[in-house]
């Protein structure tokens, strides 16, 4: 589920506890959480509702002027239309664990076991350290132009960088990637090739 950061800072303010989306199957799921730009959202509730059961009060903690601005922005799209009821939980974690660049050496062989499984079950070979490697050398450039540079479609290269975003090694700017502090170091001390 993509809010726009507009909304998620709503959300934070707590000005915003509704989300109305229009989808075949919702996409998130009562109890679970959804990391976003300004950290988690918690859902509290996702519900099938009727356009005319939206009011205008709904709308509004919608971040809406008038249920027609809902209505609105579902026009074109198909399937059912849910209500999600969401909070912001918190901070993202994985902000705090990209800023920890004091790395022993148990972490560093941790966090390197991972990449090697990555690279085994890929089925295009290992990418773990060139990803790493090209995004250090090119810190802000946009995800199609490093994928094509590494001969990959841009979806399945981004579903590969989130990996390396939930273990702290890469955060995401306004366009492309750079390393975070726990990357730099992780690289600094990292053995390359690992068997």
């Amino acid at each position: 589920m993509l809010l726009k950061h507009a909304i998620l800072t709503k959300i934070v303010d707590g000005d915003v506890d509704l989300v109305f989306r229009r989808q075949k199957r919702p996409t998130v799921k009562p109890g679970g959480t959804l990391k976003t730009q300004v950290g988690v959202l918690e859902i509290l509730a996702v519900d099938p509702v009727e356009a005319s059961a939206i009011t205008t009060r709904a709308a509004r903690r919608a971040g809406y002027d008038s249920v027609q601005d809902v209505l609105d922005t579902m026009k074109g799209r198909e399937g059912t239309l849910y209500r999600v009821r969401v909070r912001h939980a918190g901070e993202d974690p994985r902000i705090a664990l990209r800023n920890d660049a004091a790395l022993d050496d148990a972490t560093v062989e941790e966090i390197a076991q991972r990449l090697q499984r990555y690279d085994k079950a890929s089925s295009y070979g290992a990418w773990t350290e060139r990803t790493l490697r090209l995004i250090e050398a090119n810190p802000a450039r946009r995800a199609p132009e490093l994928a094509e540079s590494m001969g990959r479609e841009t979806k399945p290269f981004k579903t590969d960088v989130r990996k390396l975003k939930a273990l702290g090694l890469t955060e995401s700017l306004k366009v492309g990637y750079r390393l975070s502090p726990r990357g730099e170091a992780f690289l600094e001390r990292a053995k390359w090739p690992r068997s």
